[in-house]
């Protein structure tokens, strides 16, 4: 095998990973940190998926997944904040990617896992009202 060949066949093998794994399923990942922050700062945050911390925090939380955070503190009313996945720029491209290389099973499974999405808004940002 000439080193033509040889390089060829490393693209072609190359392309194919790309077109069935995903294009951006491997260049920006399935999960992302998710930022919340409070005014004032010090308040206890709970995911709509059990995950707890204290203002200002990030949690490190699928794509796909839409959530319902709750920001409290003693004192104030209790906020809730709807995050969805929206396909983000560079999701879009990444679909580009799948389309250009072929891998229409790429395309599904980057939509399939989120890996085309961002979750919004991020960070949260919530400003506490004082209790009555």
């Amino acid at each position: 095998m000439n080193s033509y060949t040889k390089t060829l066949a490393t693209v072609l093998i190359g392309a194919a990973m790309l077109a069935s794994t995903g294009c951006a399923s491997i260049t920006r990942g399935t999960e992302q940190d998710l930022a919340v922050e409070s005014n004032p700062a010090g308040a206890s945050v709970t995911l709509s998926n059990s995950m707890k911390g204290t203002t200002p925090t990030s949690f490190k939380v699928k794509r796909k997944d839409s959530l319902t955070v709750t920001v409290q503190k003693p004192g104030y009313k209790t906020a809730h904040v709807q995050v969805v996945p929206k396909v983000s720029d560079n999701g879009a491209a990444g679909m580009a990617g799948n389309l250009l290389f072929g891998g229409i099973i790429g395309v599904g499974v980057d939509a399939a896992n989120g890996a085309n999405k961002d979750l919004q808004p991020n960070p949260v940002k919530v400003t506490l009202e004082k209790a009555k």
